[in-house]
């Protein structure tokens, strides 16, 4: 009995997600058809259902790497020594770094968990995990004294990922808009809002 090839499967489905996202970021979700990306991916529409059964399937298919690779870039920081420093990593990593197709897709699945259950579950379960995941860095970097203590990280957790949202959704429809520009300016207003006041600044990080 032949085995299948477990490795080539995951190739084959990377190329498949692949084609789609160029697919969805030139045309959107709902005007790219299935066709178009069995042409983009090279291969027949009985293939490409093997792996994707529809067109939602796909975009699961993108949330879930999407994740995957979220959680990779936070394990990457999360034992970094210095809390800003690895945040500036992780934004750029997310916010500089990723292509205009990548920036698209983002805005696009967002959209789309607004009309579709199944995604916006998904998509809703994505943001859980990465709002979580911010928040337990959040709170170790308040524990080694880098941030200010009085916080609520899970609220800066979310405000970090609405700036987050912000910049690429103007990437995505602003051809002027410069996120490398921006982020220095994000970095300084975000690091004013977190760091611990120096004395004799006239903060003294309690609550008002």
């Amino acid at each position: 009995m032949r085995h299948p090839n477990l490795q080539r499967q995951s190739d084959r489905r990377t190329e498949i997600l692949d084609a789609a996202e160029r697919c969805f970021a030139r045309a959107g979700f709902h005007r790219a058809s299935m066709q178009d990306i069995c042409s983009e991916a090279g291969m027949s529409p009985g293939n490409l259902y093997r792996y994707f059964p529809s067109k939602e399937a796909l975009i699961a298919g993108i949330c879930e790497r999407n994740r995957a690779d979220a959680v990779d870039s936070f394990n990457h920081v999360q034992d970094a020594p210095e809390f800003f420093e690895a945040l500036a990593g992780l934004a750029r990593y997310h916010l500089v770094d990723r292509t205009d197709d990548e920036v698209s897709i983002c805005a696009e699945i967002m959209a789309e968990s607004r009309r579709h259950p199944d995604i916006r579950q998904l998509y809703q379960t994505i943001e859980n995990d990465i709002r979580d995941r911010m928040a337990e860095m959040l709170k170790r970097a308040a524990a080694r004294g880098e941030i200010r203590a009085d916080l609520d990280t899970h609220a800066i957790a979310g405000l970090l990922m609405a700036i987050g949202d912000g910049m690429s959704w103007r990437r995505s429809v602003d051809p002027k808009f410069s996120a490398e520009e921006a982020l220095p300016l994000i970095l300084n207003m975000v690091h004013g809002l977190l760091a611990v006041p120096k004395p004799g600044t006239g903060g003294d990080g309690a609550k008002s």
